[in-house]
């Protein structure tokens, strides 16, 4: 049914593009067309039916819920910084949980709390998200939304006991071919990691200040630790790692 409706939509903008560029040319030069748009539209309605991705770590979260409580643990929650970043090769030995998820934002996180990290019973909980709410990721959005999501992250880990890890947003750079600072404005950034500061103080988060840490004389991250200007590569997880299992052993006291 989804995919039907999805499909109408097109044929109807593409019916109405039509008619608003109605006119006679001496050169063919259509809009290139997408392939196979009965196969995108198919993968469009499957995303729309886990939005939040609440499937993608149900599995192991029903496996880690099986197993005897684990005092110390500690759940990741973040967007692809996070989900890249491989714990065990970090932080061999500990009992670190990755819930990061590439593209997402802090609504999405909202939502994922209870199944990602509250049914988990951790210690603590760090949080390294707001990048791709700059970015518009999942379209439009003020400052007071970004905030009121971390809040609310916050507000239910505390609820249940839960240390809460705040880290700032990290650097982007244009050292890359990709200009990164398109779609997320330094001055953006830093604004929301000021208020991150601000509010970890107020409410007596830790906050972990990855950006000072890895942002270079220009305030961008410093070049060799990202292959793109975004996502920190080998060199970059190593800076941000004694940074917050710093921050995690002093929650953990």
């Amino acid at each position: 049914m989804i995919v039907k409706i999805l499909m109408k939509s097109i044929a109807l903008s593409l019916f109405f593009a039509s008619v608003a560029f109605a006119q006679l040319t001496d050169e063919f030069r259509p809009a290139r067309a997408a392939c196979c748009l009965p196969n995108t539209a198919q993968s469009l309605a499957d995303q729309l039916q886990d939005w939040n991705q609440l499937g993608r770590y149900h599995a192991d979260n029903v496996r880690l819920r099986a197993l005897p409580q684990e005092p110390k643990r500690v759940v990741f929650m973040g967007d692809s910084i996070t989900d890249g970043w491989k714990l065990e090769n970090y932080f061999p030995g500990k009992p670190y949980v990755n819930r990061g998820i590439g593209g997402q934002t802090t609504p999405q996180m909202v939502v994922r709390m209870f199944p990602d990290v509250i049914h988990l019973k951790p210690a603590a909980m760090v949080v390294l998200a707001g990048t791709n709410d700059i970015a518009r990721n999942t379209g439009p959005v003020t400052f007071e939304m970004i905030t009121n999501n971390y809040e609310a992250m916050a507000d239910i880990a505390r609820a249940h006991g839960i240390k809460v890890i705040l880290c700032s947003i990290l650097p982007i750079s244009d050292y890359t071919q990709r200009k990164q600072s398109e779609r997320r404005p330094p001055a953006e950034i830093l604004r929301l990691n000021r208020w991150l500061r601000e509010y970890a103080a107020r409410t007596n988060a830790i906050y972990v200040d990855y950006h000072a840490a890895a942002a270079d004389e220009k305030g961008m991250l410093k070049e060799g630790t990202s292959n793109d200007g975004l996502h920190p590569n080998d060199a970059g997880y190593k800076i941000m790692v004694p940074l917050v299992e710093a921050a995690i052993q002093r929650a953990l006291q």
